[in-house]
Order: structure tokens, then C-alpha cells, then sequence
């Protein structure tokens, strides 16, 4: 998995940095919030992990911008500080971030909230994947009702068509049928044509 750190305090970054790593993921650390975020525009990363006070831009900024971000609504953001009680966490959630961690911080803490990350994105991309294949099982079964209803627009007065043409062709009509039955080939082509017309006017032809 890849992802961004932002940590203005060199030691911090560092240990983060190397669990991380030491748990197969690849990193990119930096120390402000500007060039995270950044960094983030360039590449969008699956999870970010953030320092809350830092130059440039703070974690909290970097943390509303990342969810404004199409490909930010998903992402884990964890805000690391040094901060501490129900107003600072309420704060760190209002600003899109999924949990927060106080210093000090021992490897055993990062790691364990990399595997609450880990398991976030997996529910996601789940989710992502089911809404994807409700989507394509809507798309089939319209398709499937459009084919129905075209059936019947089209078969029906086609059939009235074929028929009075088959009629005529034979010389079996009187001159009065003759006229009746290319009244009605005349009704039953424009009520073909009227259904071509109206497929041709389908905003968008990839829905149905």
C-alpha cells in the first residue's frame, strides 16, 4: 500500500516511517503539510498520516482538503499529537480524519492502527466492487426490459405492415382494400419510424 506521512519532527517521522515500512508498505514521508498535500495531488495515497501542528499547511487543513479530494473520500487519515481529550478528537473527526493517535506513540500503536486501516480499505474496496456489480446488474436487467418493450412497439405494427403488404402484393384486394391496406402500411411505418426517433432521442445511450 502506498503512503504519505507528514511530520515535522524528524524522530517521529522516522519511527513511523520504519514500522511502517517494516510492515511491507511503501512510504512518503514529509515534513510540513504543504508538501504533503502536494504530494497527495500528484499521487493520491490510500493512507495519510498526519502531524497536527505543522509549517505550511496544519494536519487538519491537509485532512479537509484530502476529503474534498475525488479520490480523498475513501482514503484513511490518521492525525498523530500531541493533543489530548474529547474537544481535540472531536476536532481531528469534524475534519475528515478517521482516528488520532497521542503522543508518545510506541510502534505497537501505529501498527495496530495500520491493521485497523488495512481492514477500513478492504471494506471499501468491497463495498466499491458490490456497487459496482449492482450497477452492471441494473444495467443488464434494463437492457432486458428495453428489449421487451421494443418487441412489442415494433413487432405489432409490423406485423400489421407485413400483412397488408403481403395482401396487396397478391392482387386478392379490391381497389377500395387495396387503398385500406396501404392506409394502414403508411400508420404502421410511422409508428416504426416513432420508435426510432425516440431511441435516437436517449440523452445517454450507455444507460438504459
Amino acid at each position: 500500500m502506498h503512503l504519505l506521512l507528514a511530520d515535522d519532527d524528524e524522530l517521529m517521522r522516522g519511527l513511523i516511517e520504519a514500522v511502517l515500512e517494516a510492515n511491507g508498505h511503501t512510504v512518503e514521508a514529509h515534513a510540513d503539510g504543504r508538501a504533503v498535500w502536494d504530494a497527495f495531488e500528484r499521487q493520491p495515497a490510500q493512507m495519510v498520516i498526519l502531524d497536527w501542528q505543522m509549517p505550511g499547511l496544519d494536519g487538519l487543513e491537509v485532512c479537509r482538503r484530502v476529503r474534498s479530494h475525488e479520490q480523498g473520500k475513501d482514503a484513511y487519515l490518521l492525525v498523530v499529537t500531541a493533543r489530548s481529550g474529547m474537544r481535540s478528537l472531536e476536532a481531528v473527526l469534524d475534519a475528515g480524519a478517521d482516528d488520532y493517535l497521542s503522543t508518545p506513540v510506541t510502534p505497537e500503536d501505529i501498527a495496530a492502527r495500520l491493521r485497523i486501516a488495512e481492514r477500513r480499505l478492504e471494506i471499501a474496496e468491497a463495498r466499491r466492487n458490490a456497487e459496482q456489480e449492482l450497477r452492471k446488474a441494473r444495467y443488464l436487467a434494463g437492457i432486458g426490459e428495453l428489449s421487451l418493450a421494443l418487441q412489442h412497439e415494433i413487432n405489432n405494427p409490423l406485423a400489421a405492415l407485413l400483412t397488408n403488404s403481403a395482401l396487396i402484393t397478391s392482387g386478392l384486394l379490391t381497389p377500395e382494400e387495396t387503398t385500406e391496406g396501404l392506409k394502414t402500411i403508411d400508420d404502421q411505418a410511422r409508428r416504426i419510424a416513432d420508435v426510432v426517433r425516440r431511441l435516437q432521442a436517449i440523452d445517454d445511450p450507455r444507460s438504459v
